[in-house]
């Protein structure tokens, strides 16, 4: 993924997610990722139409990876939501305005997955 994402320009994880189906590729990158992949004009065209973000075949997820993230949601949601809240406010944070990055920890337990998640802190507003 690290190399298509140095084609595309893009980071690893957005790359990564458009590859799956969940971004929108501009012309250029759609272009780029037909020539690695040997895609059809038609099928560049679909890599730049909004996609249905989100989308999963079954509530709650099946693979076990994904299904982890799910639990972790499930486990430590109200805890990070209490924590969001009682640094900034009443608010959300962002997926649209948002980056998150996947590295290797090393650990002689054995390795570990980092994964940082940035989104803008948006408050809700008062009408």
């Amino acid at each position: 993924w690290e190399a298509i994402a140095q084609k595309v320009g893009q980071s690893k994880e957005w790359t990564t997610a458009l590859c799956l189906g969940q971004m929108t590729a501009s012309p250029t990158q759609a272009a780029v990722l037909g020539e690695l992949f040997g895609l059809t004009d038609e099928e560049q065209k679909w890599l730049q139409v909004v996609p249905y973000k989100g989308s999963l075949p079954t509530p709650v997820p099946t693979d076990p990876l994904i299904y982890r993230w799910y639990e972790i949601v499930s486990v430590y949601g109200t805890t990070i939501k209490e924590l969001i809240h009682e640094e900034f406010g009443d608010g959300i944070m962002s997926a649209i305005d948002f980056s998150m990055d996947i590295t290797r920890e090393a650990d002689p337990k054995g390795d570990r997955v980092n994964v940082v998640l940035s989104g803008k802190f948006l408050p809700y507003k008062q009408y």
